[in-house]
C-alpha cells in the first residue's frame, strides 16, 4: 500500500471497536488494490499456546466459501482411492504420490489420507509439517471419509491453529464479496473457535477479534456483534 492509500485508509478507521456490519463497510471500502484482496480474519484468544492442553486448532466450511478453490491430494488405495476421485480430489495416490513428495513435487494445497497410510505419510512428515500439510486426524483430514474431507475442502473449508502469540489468523473471502457473505463467514470462523474453548482456559476467552484487506487496516470488531 502506497503512502498516500495508508495514510486515507487510517483517516477511515478510528482507534475503536465496531460492530460487525460496519466493519466490513470499511474492510471492503479499503480494498483499493488492483485485485482482488483476500479478507483476513485475527483473533487474540485467552489461552497459553505453551501449554499443551490449551493449544487451540481445527477447521471450519465457511458457509460463503473462500473465493478459492484447493488442489486437494489424497493417500489411499482401492476403493478408498477411487472414492476421493469420484468427489474431486486433484491428485490420488499411495506409493507414488509419497515418491513424488519425496523429490520436491508438492502441486496441492491440502492432503488428506486414510488411516492406514499414515505410514507412508510419516516418511514424508519432515517436509509436510513444515508446510503445514501433515494431514491431522483433529482437522478432519485422517479419515475413512475422503469423499466427505475432500468435498469440505473444495467447499472452503479453512485450517486455523493458534500462534505462540495466541493469536489465530485465517483467510475468510475476497473483498468482492458482498458484505452478507463476509458476515457469514466471519460468524462461522469466530463460532467455531469459540466452540473449542480449552476447559482449562480462564477469564475472556475471545478477547479481540480483527478483520482487514490484504493491503488494508485492521478492523477490531466487537465481539458481541458477531456472536449477537
Amino acid at each position: 500500500m502506497t503512502g498516500k492509500r495508508l495514510k486515507k485508509a487510517y483517516e477511515a478507521v478510528e482507534k475503536k471497536v465496531y460492530d460487525l456490519d460496519e466493519a466490513v463497510a470499511l474492510v471492503k471500502a479499503g480494498a483499493t488494490a488492483k485485485f482482488d484482496e483476500t479478507v483476513e480474519i485475527s483473533v487474540h484468544l485467552g489461552v497459553d499456546p505453551k501449554q499443551s492442553d490449551q493449544m487451540v486448532r481445527g477447521a471450519v466450511t465457511l458457509p460463503a466459501g473462500t473465493g478459492k478453490t484447493l488442489r486437494v491430494a489424497v493417500f489411499a488405495k482401492g476403493p478408498k482411492a477411487t472414492e476421493a476421485k469420484n468427489a474431486g480430489a486433484d491428485i490420488v495416490g499411495d506409493d507414488d504420490l509419497m515418491n513424488d513428495i519425496l523429490a520436491g513435487k508438492i502441486d496441492f494445497q491440502r492432503l488428506i489420507a486414510t488411516p492406514d497410510m499414515m505410514g507412508a505419510v510419516g516418511r514424508v512428515g519432515k517436509i509436510l509439517g513444515p508446510k503445514g500439510l501433515m494431514p491431522n486426524p483433529k482437522l478432519g483430514t485422517v479419515t475413512m471419509d475422503v469423499a466427505g474431507a475432500v468435498k469440505a475442502a473444495k467447499a472452503g473449508q479453512v485450517q486455523f491453529k493458534v500462534d505462540s502469540a495466541a493469536i489465530v489468523h485465517a483467510g475468510i473471502g475476497k473483498a468482492s464479496f458482498e458484505n452478507d457473505k463476509i458476515k457469514q463467514n466471519v460468524i462461522a470462523f469466530v463460532k467455531a473457535l469459540a466452540a473449542l474453548k480449552p476447559a482449562s482456559s480462564s477469564g475472556v476467552y475471545l478477547k479481540q477479534v480483527a478483520i482487514s484487506s490484504t493491503q488494508g487496516v485492521g478492523v477490531k470488531v466487537s465481539v458481541a456483534s458477531i456472536l449477537g
